[in-house]
């Protein structure tokens, strides 16, 4: 058989599940109640699969930290797997994700290289019969099918889109497609459900390079020549991130924004369908990430630390913190740091509308926790007020912040744990516990862990503007000047 690929694609706001999902923090880093996020089961999905010896992730340049070091962070990934990642410079939709990673796959590997590609905020429970599935549509693929996961619906879905299936092919137990349905009502739902000739759309797809370009060539010739063009342009460029391939920016920018499902999938007429029964979520609502949690007798499912009396029929998530319900009937209840959503069961799809008033608004919250991560650790937002913010800085071992300067805001850094090495202007030296160093506004700086231990410190910024795009990077070992 070809070699198989899996392609793991990572973005998307989760707007949905916010507080937790955030523009900065997006769904696929979520954490579940095992403390794996939806990227980490994906890709361990993936690296369990029969021959598979590279993993490709497209995610967004902004994720790629987060990404990597939540992938290394697996135990009992095969040894050997190789982790390859392209990096978008913005969401152009999956259609031109797709089409740069068949250009990769392809080079890398050749035409006949079979590409899987999964979802990296689905969630699916029976893995061993998911693999069998994979196995049927790569044979078909093989055959240059376009294979889809059909999934065979417990309930009318009106949030999903449907396929309907067509005739047989052979004893393979896929069938041709024979149209794909957006998002029905819920009676046209009943009835394609009791129908069974209708399987949940997955969203994951099974194909060749060389089928899956032939196709885009054909149905959306304007989308693959400035794919193509761009992934030339991303060749030819020596800048990026360190481990990662970063895509071409001006070119990537201008391909057409569209999903693979309405480029190709649903045009074309070599599509097949693979059913299972393999425990699939998309996770798309807090609704559906209550139901992973076993409930009590009276329906209540807690992930945290919460006190309920006379409760019924509640999920509460808590971070840090006891949540205590009483007499509660059917609600969200999402505790986080900075944030706290409550809802009835049955509106959390309207929380997006959330999300969308926090845009406006210009509030934080929408875009960024407490906690944010980055390349060299994390930092914490303690409290904040007028011209002044403190933070709690935590930098890895071997961690370095870049070479940079701020032109409104002075740094006071107090060391509580780990040795720091700083560089000030023309000088460099070391802090130790209970020592200090201040940065005046409009002097270069860089922090530096040189130990095998984290490096922990309070921050405590003053000055007229403390936002964090009040930044210059003058050198920056993690390619983001």
């Amino acid at each position: 058989m070809s070699k198989l690929v899996p392609v793991i694609l990572s973005g998307g706001a989760g707007a949905r599940l916010w507080p937790v999902s955030r523009e900065a923090h997006p769904k696929p880093f979520m954490e579940l109640a095992d403390g794996q996020s939806l990227l980490q089961k994906t890709f361990a999905r993936a690296a369990g699969l029969k021959g598979v010896e590279t993993i490709l992730t497209i995610t967004n340049r902004e994720y790629y930290f987060k990404t990597r070091d939540d992938c290394a962070a697996l135990k009992g990934i095969p040894a050997g797997i190789e982790r390859a990642f392209l990096l978008e410079p913005v969401g152009r939709n999956t259609a031109p994700a797709v089409a740069l990673g068949a250009l990769w796959v392809r080079e890398k590997f050749g035409e006949d290289a079979v590409m899987l590609v999964l979802s990296a905020d689905h969630l699916i429970e029976d893995a061993a019969v998911f693999a069998a599935g994979v196995e049927t549509a790569a044979q078909l693929a093989a055959q240059d099918k376009l294979v889809t996961f059909g999934v065979e619906p417990t309930s009318p879905e009106t949030g999903y889109g449907y396929i309907e299936r067509g005739s047989a092919i052979g004893k393979s137990g896929a069938y041709a497609v024979a149209r794909f349905v957006e998002k029905p009502s819920l009676e046209l739902a009943e009835e394609y459900v009791n129908s069974g000739r209708y399987y949940w759309n997955s969203g994951m797809f099974c194909f060749t390079a060389g089928t899956i370009v032939a196709q885009l060539r054909s149905l959306v010739p304007n989308l693959l020549e400035g794919a193509s063009a761009c992934w030339e342009k991303t060749k030819r460029s020596k800048g990026g991130s360190p481990g990662a391939i970063e895509i071409d920016s001006s070119s990537f920018s201008t391909l057409t924004e569209i999903s693979i499902d309405y480029a190709v999938m649903e045009k074309s007429r070599d599509v097949a369908v693979v059913p299972g029964t393999f425990g699939w979520s998309d996770v798309g609502s807090w609704n559906a990430v209550s139901e992973l949690v076993r409930p009590d007798a009276k329906g209540n499912r807690v992930v945290g630390e919460a006190v309920l009396v006379d409760a019924e029929n509640t999920f509460i998530r808590s971070e840090g913190r006891v949540v205590a319900a009483v007499g509660t009937r059917n609600l969200i209840i999402v505790d986080t740091p900075d944030a706290l959503l409550v809802a009835d069961r049955d509106r959390t799809q309207d929380v997006k509308k959330v999300v969308e008033q926090l845009k406006m608004q210009e509030h934080e919250s929408y875009k960024l926790h407490r906690t944010v991560t980055r390349p060299w650790g994390t930092y914490t937002t303690l409290e904040e007020g007028s011209r002044f913010k403190i933070k709690r800085i935590v930098v890895k071992p071997g961690g370095t912040l870049s070479l940079q300067m701020h032109h409104h805001r002075s740094e006071h850094w107090v060391v509580v744990s780990g040795t720091a090495k700083v560089v000030h202007d023309e000088k460099e030296y070391t802090v130790n516990i209970n020592e200090s160093t201040f940065i005046p506004a409009g002097h270069k700086h860089r922090l530096e862990n040189p130990g095998k231990v984290d490096l922990v410190l309070i921050e405590v910024q003053s000055g007229e503007y403390l936002g964090e795009d009040d930044i210059v990077r003058f050198a920056d070992v993690y390619g983001r000047t």
